[in-house]
């Protein structure tokens, strides 16, 4: 019997992010459902455990399978992987676009942000207790100064998580480079 939700994916968009806009409609425009936490309004004025609680709720409850399918883009990454360092590994696939892993600082654009809990990922992967998903892999922009290549890169050298660096990428993919990827990714 095929799983009901096996059309549905779980969508954690960047920090203020929409699930019908951007990337979730470019999931919708495929023919999915998209189900998640928009990153905005009521979730985002939750604490960050209850964020964290609340997305690790929402893939236990029902996205908690082998078919399951969770994209992820910047600060919605953070999110998953602090739910996933508290649940055991994800059994479904998951794509993390552009994840934010840590603390960033960019002296060009006097812009930095430290995330709640900035070392936590990377101290749970260098001792080895971070719970990798079954199926996991990352993509980050060479130029991305808010994921950081060399970081994402790090964690995933330390978990085993696939990580591509896209030559001359920043923050946003683009639509050129995430089409073609989510048209793979999706029948895999």
């Amino acid at each position: 019997m095929a799983n009901p939700t096996a059309k549905t994916i779980y969508y954690l968009p960047g920090y203020g992010g929409q699930l019908g806009t951007g990337l979730g409609r470019a999931l919708m425009d495929r023919g999915f459902d998209v189900a998640g936490r928009e990153t905005r309004e009521d979730f985002r004025s939750l604490p960050f455990d209850e964020q964290i609680a609340t997305v690790s709720q929402d893939l236990k409850d029902h996205f908690w399978h082998d078919d399951a399918r969770v994209i992820c883009n910047s600060f919605g990454a953070y999110l998953f992987l602090h739910a996933q360092t508290q649940l055991p590994s994800f059994p479904g696939r998951v794509l993390l676009l552009s994840p934010i892993v840590g603390e960033f600082t960019n002296a060009q654009a006097r812009t930095s942000f430290s995330p709640p809990r900035p070392t936590r990922l990377k101290d749970l992967a260098e001792a080895g207790h971070f719970k990798v998903p079954r199926q996991c892999e990352m993509h980050v922009g060479e130029d991305d100064w808010q994921s950081i290549p060399a970081n994402v890169q790090a964690l995933g050298r330390l978990t085993g998580i696939t990580a591509t660096v896209v030559p001359g990428g920043g923050h946003d993919l683009g639509k050129d480079y995430v089409g073609p990827l989510l048209d793979q990714w999706l029948v895999g």
